[in-house]
């Protein structure tokens, strides 16, 4: 017999779901204006790249006043760090050229991948994370290939859309679990 899940998580479960699917949401808008926008550093690319890492820092901050001390509170402490940073990193970056922002949006989706599977395993318990201990691991290994990436040729900043879209992906995914997995405990 499946025991019920622990209060805390249940009552955080509706606020997270929310939170889900408004980063599927945004990443989903996100995506399609960096492909409208090209692998040009205009200013409006520019500040694109800036919003990506700055909206995760607000999604943590969300996240962590929904889950309050029941949560994950040093991952999610950890997750506004490293957003926070690569927010400014990339702003910096932004002005030496699409290789370096690589470089910075490569590094950040590694360190934060590898904080998000460590967030979604501490949440096992609540269910409905195994999209997001996948996606973690996911980031790690885009995030390689980001900087991989950096070293070509002619770099481009596409594949960064392709990430947003697939991350938003996995949030919908875990948004649509937790109900489902709340109930059964």
């Amino acid at each position: 017999m499946a025991s019920a899940a622990p209060a805390t998580h249940v009552d955080a479960t509706p606020a997270l779901r929310r939170l889900y699917v408004t980063r599927f949401f945004f990443a989903a808008a996100w995506a399609a204006l960096l492909l409208v926008s090209g692998s040009d550093l205009t200013t409006a690319t520019k500040v694109l790249l800036f919003l990506y890492p700055a909206f995760d820092v607000v999604a943590a901050v969300v996240d962590f006043r929904s889950a309050g001390a029941t949560g994950p509170v040093k991952g999610l402490y950890t997750n506004m760090a490293i957003s926070a940073l690569a927010a400014v990193g990339v702003a910096v970056a932004g002005a030496s050229g699409v290789a370096d922002v690589l470089r910075v949006w490569g590094a950040w989706a590694i360190v934060s991948g590898l904080v998000q599977l460590l967030v979604g395993v501490a949440r096992r318990p609540m269910g409905g994370q195994w999209a997001m201990i996948a996606s973690g691991g996911i980031s790690v290994l885009a995030g390689a290939s980001f900087i991989r990436g950096a070293s070509q040729d002619d770099p481009s900043l596409t594949a960064l859309a392709g990430y947003a879209t697939l991350g938003g992906i996995f949030f919908l995914v875990s948004a649509f679990r937790l109900p489902r997995s709340a109930r059964r405990g």
